[in-house]
């Protein structure tokens, strides 16, 4: 389950560190370091053009941090993938800017060609000198996980995929008898929480979970007391009853420690980096269409009586009530307390509506929506309000896919969850891929998404 592997690989995520900081304005720096050299090169010297174009690769570019740790081809798609989508969002500034002219034609090509290249390098030399930190003697972290049930396998597990960053996991400890446990754990089992301390001193144990079930207060209390009589660094990873967290972390309330377990991704500067991505590109993408959206208009007027229009009542943010654009392509209007999705074959749907329907160019007046504040470019697809009352009953966790803005097109959308969902598990795998766009979200991780919303709208047949 999508919910139960993002879930684990927050408790494992560490803040921070410097030479996380370095990598994160790494990639920003090649890319602008690759243009200035060779601006330098063939022109002689930096215009104010190329400065602002350097301001807005280092605004745009996707820290590569993350590469470090994958396979060489994972971090060369990566890369190429990331690059493209760069390359396409200027590509749109320039076009709609007409500065394409202000720009030499050669430094463009080869920076296109080479900056890419010296990402994957740099990329391969990063994963090189982590492994190699990672074999280091003083670089071994040893852990255990106390309590043997779904939690505690999923970090045993979750440890165990970071062995070459140099964590090795021991194995569990538990008071419960051997077939109340995961069979998993009890195949593994060191002692009981009694025998933790006695241990990790023993061992040089440095780190230990604690996966016990909030009913367990008592015992990790009394756990908790004991093991401050150790060196390990101790986490806690509570097994909240498997509910999905959303951004959890830690923070200071007046002195009090209040961990969020469903909180929104966009607060503080996330929250204006995301506005002011959906802004540009949303106004750059409707002065581009924008007589591609009078033909269409004209097309939906002349094949059908009715508005050009639709206006669809559906939940945004926080569950509000907003009303959502697209170009009518049925010959009725549901908006009500019942509303029917379209079918494959719907008698409703007109000729020139399937067409639309099928390219998703009926979703088009939805950029409107998105420089009104009401919806983002990404984000989990909005469904109507009649229908969300129907799964919030469903499906779990349905309606915390609203703590953002719906999106014109989603992480779901792009893993082959198009179209109608005529089945509640339809309706669960999506959410879940929300529910983990909300864990997961970064300006790259958008970009990504719409990068191959590109490839699903060209070959998906999905829509209708």
């Amino acid at each position: 389950m999508l919910q139960n592997r993002t879930s684990t690989r927050q408790f494992l995520s560490a803040p921070p560190s410097a030479s996380s900081y370095v990598a994160a304005f790494l990639e920003p720096l090649l890319s602008i370091g690759c243009f200035l050299a060779l601006t330098l090169h063939h022109d002689g010297e930096l215009d104010r053009p190329g400065a602002v174009l350097c301001l807005l690769v280092f605004a745009l570019t996707f820290p590569g941090i993350n590469r470090f740790r994958e396979l060489k081809l994972n971090a060369l798609v990566d890369v190429v993938m990331a690059w493209g989508t760069l390359l396409a969002i200027l590509g749109l500034c320039a076009f709609a800017t007409d500065s394409f002219k202000l720009f030499s034609r050669d430094v463009l090509i080869e920076w296109a060609v080479i900056t890419p290249m010296l990402h994957w390098l740099v990329a391969l030399i990063g994963s090189s000198y982590l492994r190699w930190m990672a074999a280091q003697p003083h670089s071994r972290r040893t852990a255990v996980v106390i309590g043997g049930g779904a939690l505690g396998v999923r970090l045993a597990r979750a440890l165990e995929a970071k062995r070459e960053a140099g964590h090795e996991f021991l194995g569990f400890f538990d008071d419960r008898a051997a077939e109340r446990l995961d069979p998993a754990a009890s195949s593994r089992l060191l002692g009981t929480l009694d025998d933790v301390n006695g241990y990790l001193k023993r061992n040089g144990v440095m780190e230990a979970y604690i996966a016990l079930p909030l009913s367990s207060q008592p015992r990790i209390t009394r756990l908790l007391a004991s093991l401050q009589d150790s060196t390990a660094s101790v986490y806690l990873a509570p097994d909240v009853f498997g509910i999905s967290i959303i951004q959890g972390r830690l923070q200071d309330l007046g002195g009090v420690p209040v961990v969020g377990v469903l909180e929104t991704p966009f607060t503080g500067v996330n929250e204006l980096v995301k506005r002011l991505s959906d802004i540009l590109l949303a106004g750059l993408i409707l002065l581009m269409i924008a007589p591609v959206l009078l033909v269409l208009a004209i097309g939906v007027k002349l094949s059908s009586p009715g508005p050009v229009i639709f206006r669809q009542r559906r939940n945004g943010l926080n569950g509000e009530e907003i009303i959502v654009y697209k170009f009518r392509s049925m010959t009725t209007v549901d908006n009500g307390a019942n509303v029917q999705q379209a079918r494959r074959n719907d008698p409703r749907v007109t000729p020139f509506g399937a067409f639309l329907r099928r390219t998703s160019l009926d979703e088009l007046p939805q950029f409107i929506n998105v420089l009104q504040g009401r919806m983002s470019i990404v984000g989990p697809r909005p469904h109507a309000v009649a229908h969300n009352e129907q799964y919030r009953r469903l499906v779990r966790s349905y309606m915390v896919r609203h703590k953002v803005r719906p999106g014109i097109t989603g992480w779901a959308q792009v893993n082959g969850l198009r179209g109608e969902t005529d089945t509640v598990g339809k309706m669960q795998a999506r959410v879940e891929y929300d529910l983990e766009y909300l864990r997961n979200w970064s300006l790259g991780f958008d970009l990504r998404i719409i990068a191959r919303t590109l490839k699903v709208v060209l070959w998906d047949r999905n829509a209708y």
